[in-house]
């Protein structure tokens, strides 16, 4: 797909320089260098020769076809050489020059403009503002990046230049191959998206590792994520998590949903591993291109000593991975070989003076163990140590049946062995707990390889209700949908609410008290009034008449006071709940990756602790489930200290109704269903109170 960009046979560099240091040179440079064996064009209307290399003053002075071609002149002269370029038949542009978008709008324009020329000619186009990008396997270093690396499985997709040579040089220094390298910029055509695509189907590739600032299109990415995460791992490091939402939110849901809610559910979704930190990106990467995936969470940890096993046994079981309980034909075999004071228990302690046979014995045992899915193997530099002879040990009794992870903790004194593990595939990591979580981020990605197959229920529903609801609002301009019609459109997708009514006036509402039946709760009806209960606006167990009156009366006279500006549409009467855990379910409209669906607890719950989950939908009743599991309080709804469970596949089928509901309508920005009540298996589960936030169409 991007064989012109990735592969080229020919390459110009539009704006090759004489002078060392300058960004036509360095590419030029590194091209020759690197051992690029296609052609090279340098093009500089000043220059006969560069670098040993007859110099054109342009591309048609040359008379060469191109493949790719490198630009790095001023802003003002990219135009003319994009269009030299494609004369010359390239088909893809990379443009390293900055000064378009990060600039102003007139920037932006000339980058769109050019964009929109290549995509019109048939040509892909890198960039602009970026640093270039490299193949290793086909010897091409088309960047300004000073180092060359060495032919790996690892690709790397970056939308910072600066971070790209911060890679390169990690790697240099760990002795790391890296497949291609690619530095988006400013992602004018070619973004993450297509990179996923094209890498997903490369043999070269291993492992994806990608640092991204924004994603230009969601769904687009999700499925191009989704397809690469099946064949390959893909690992990537997000940052910006931290700014503030472009809206401000009316409902739970939008407020819980900050900036990087969409990209974390989008990134579970897709099956793409996500880093939170540079570190961690490359830990999780170096386990995936050296290790086979664990077929599950039980580990083994062999160590030197006790405290760093301990160490390392907190993190497995903090991160949700087991520390397994070794079989008995392990211990005995373990008991054989090693010393009378060794553990042959998990972790299996070798003691300090153990030499490079004493590990091979244990880390045999291990791999012999069928309860046994993943080793860590820990070494600290004590004076009898070799760490040197103990890395050739672990390496030459390394099956590559289950991952083994290896900790050599300490400076100097490891550097030999943790060098030999490198070079053996072994990843190594300064801490046990780093250890532990690129192991985890490796049990999550086989996990998500064994989800069974993403099946979407479709309910039978009564849509053409809720299109005449949406559209009498959206034609009046009332955006904010009352509790009354928010429960006639649940209705409408088969959820339980309890029976209800407007009344405008003291009489009409004692009337209408009397037809629903006792207990009821009355609720402030107004679209201008959010939080009802803080305004006074809510009033529960009503039991006779008198109370309804009463309560009618002091309702409308609090909120006339509190809030005289308000449209007052009545009161909505309800028959009150029965008894349940109170849930909140909710949706709310990411920008990037539309319907983002969200669970939590009720009460404190979500208030203070902010223990909620989301989801992109659509969502499968397995992904509703894993929702709730995945919140700190889910032990709460199956049942503690006695407790019955509650339903939670009813929890799960409304997830599902609110996922249908949100795809169907568009013009649902964000809704509330807060209280959901949920019984015991067998129990009706009810939609206690309701909030629904419209849009206005595009142009509106």
């Amino acid at each position: 797909m991007l064989e012109a960009l990735l592969k080229p046979n020919a390459v110009a560099v539009i704006g090759a320089s004489k002078t060392p240091g300058k960004v036509g040179h360095e590419i030029l440079a590194n091209l020759i260098e690197g051992g690029f064996e296609g052609d090279i064009v340098p093009v500089n209307p000043t220059a006969p020769e560069v670098l040993g290399l007859t110099c054109y003053p342009d591309l048609k002075a040359s008379e060469k076809h191109i493949d790719l071609s490198v630009i790095a002149v001023p802003t003002k002269f990219v135009r003319q050489a994009v269009i030299d370029s494609i004369e010359a038949g390239a088909k893809a542009i990379t443009i390293i020059t900055a000064g378009f978008k990060e600039v102003g709008a007139e920037g932006a324009k000339l980058e769109s403009d050019l964009a929109a020329y290549c995509t019109s000619r048939g040509a892909r186009l890198l960039g602009p503002n970026c640093l270039g990008l490299i193949n290793a396997h086909h010897k091409m270093n088309a960047s300004f990046a000073k180092h060359m690396p060495t032919p790996g499985g690892i690709t790397v997709m970056s939308q910072s230049g600066a971070l790209c040579t911060a890679i390169l040089d990690w790697a240099r220094e760990r002795h790391l191959g890296l497949a291609k390298l690619i530095s988006m910029g400013n992602k004018a055509d070619l973004s993450e998206t297509e990179f996923l695509t094209a890498f997903a189907k490369d043999d070269e590739t291993k492992v994806i590792v990608g640092y991204l600032e924004s994603i230009v299109a969601g769904d687009a990415f999700i499925k191009a994520a989704e397809t690469a995460a099946a064949q390959k791992p893909v690992v990537i490091f997000k940052s910006g998590v931290t700014a503030a939402g472009g809206k401000a939110a009316s409902s739970h849901t939008g407020s819980l949903a900050g900036a990087d809610a969409g990209y974390a559910a989008a990134f579970k979704r897709s099956g793409i591993i996500r880093a939170d930190t540079f570190e961690a990106m490359f830990d999780y990467a170096t386990a995936f291109a050296m290790q086979p995936l664990p077929k599950g969470r039980r580990v083994a940890i062999i160590t030197n000593a006790g405290g760093p096993g301990i160490m390392a046994a907190d993190a497995v079981e903090l991160s949700g991975l087991e520390v397994t309980a070794l079989a008995s034909s392990t211990a005995t075999a373990l008991a054989k070989k090693l010393p009378a004071a060794a553990s042959v228990g998990n972790p299996i302690d070798v003691l300090g003076d153990a030499d490079p046979e004493r590990y091979a014995d244990a880390l045999n045992a291990a791999q012999d163990d069928d309860s046994v899915d993943a080793i860590i193997v820990i070494l600290t530099p004590q004076a009898m140590t070799n760490p040197l002879e103990t890395a050739r040990a672990i390496q030459s009794n390394t099956r590559n049946e289950k991952p083994i992870l290896v900790s050599f903790m300490g400076g100097a004194d490891v550097t030999p062995g943790r060098e030999e593990l490198v070079a053996a595939n072994l990843p190594d990591y300064p801490a046990p707990e780093r250890a532990v979580a690129a192991l985890k981020a490796m049990v999550d990605y086989a996990e998500w390889l064994r989800r069974p197959p993403r099946i979407i229920t479709r309910f039978p529903v009564n849509r053409r209700r809720v299109e005449r609801i949406i559209h009498r609002h959206v034609r009046t301009n009332e955006l904010q949908v009352g509790e009354a019609a928010a429960k006639d459109i649940l209705r409408a997708y088969d959820f339980n609410v309890p029976v209800g009514t407007i009344a405008l006036t003291a009489d009409q509402a004692v009337e209408s008290a009397e037809k629903i039946g006792y207990p009821l709760a009355m609720k402030i009806a107004s679209p201008d009034i959010i939080h009802k209960s803080d305004m006074g606006g809510v009033k529960l167990n009503l039991a006779t008449a008198d109370a309804v009156r009463d309560a009618f009366d002091l309702m409308l006279m609090r909120i006339q006071q509190r809030a005289p500006e308000a449209k007052l549409n009545g009161v909505y009467l309800e028959k009150m709940c029965g008894r349940g855990r109170e849930v909140i379910l909710g949706m709310t409209r990411d920008p990037q990756f539309g319907p983002m669906l969200m669970f939590g607890l009720g009460g404190i719950f979500v208030e203070v602790m902010k223990d909620v989950t989301f989801h992109i939908a659509p969502i499968t009743n397995n992904e509703a489930l894993q929702m709730l599991q995945t919140t700190r309080s889910f032990e709460l709804l199956t049942g503690v200290r006695g407790q019955a469970s509650v339903d939670i596949d009813a929890i799960a089928t409304a997830l599902q109704r609110i996922s249908q509901l949100a795809q169907d309508f568009p013009e649902i920005s964000e809704m509330d269903i807060n209280p959901f009540i949920v019984g015991h298996v067998g129990q009706d589960s009810v939609a206690a109170d309701a909030r629904i936030t419209l849009s206005l169409p595009e142009g509106n």
